[in-house]
């Protein structure tokens, strides 16, 4: 599957929709909505409403995520808003401030 580079120097602001990996070095406002994955990289930020496959988030979210199979949180990474997946990892070191919901039908 081909994946898209969202760079360092790009912000995106409004509804953004794919169907293609996402690796996200820059800044997505608005609303992101993929059937594949997303990486938000060390420096890279979603101020964004998010319905994806999975998100490794390395970088910043502000807003709610729902993913259809699984969230994780690595060192360094800050998630602020809810979550909703029906796997989530947060590892040592990620900050995070919301709520979990892993009861997915």
């Amino acid at each position: 599957m081909a994946e898209t580079n969202i760079g360092s120097s790009i912000t995106i602001t409004g509804s953004f929709t794919c169907d293609e990996d996402v690796s996200v070095e820059g800044i997505i406002q608005g609303e992101v909505q993929t059937t594949a994955d997303i990486t938000v990289e060390p420096g890279g930020t979603l101020e964004a409403e998010v319905s994806v496959r999975s998100i490794d988030v390395r970088g910043s979210v502000i807003g709610n995520i729902a993913a259809s199979d699984r969230i994780e949180r690595h060192p360094g990474a800050n998630v602020t808003g809810d979550i909703r997946a029906p796997r989530v990892v947060l590892n040592d070191g990620a900050k995070f401030k919301g709520r979990i919901d892993m009861d997915v039908s």
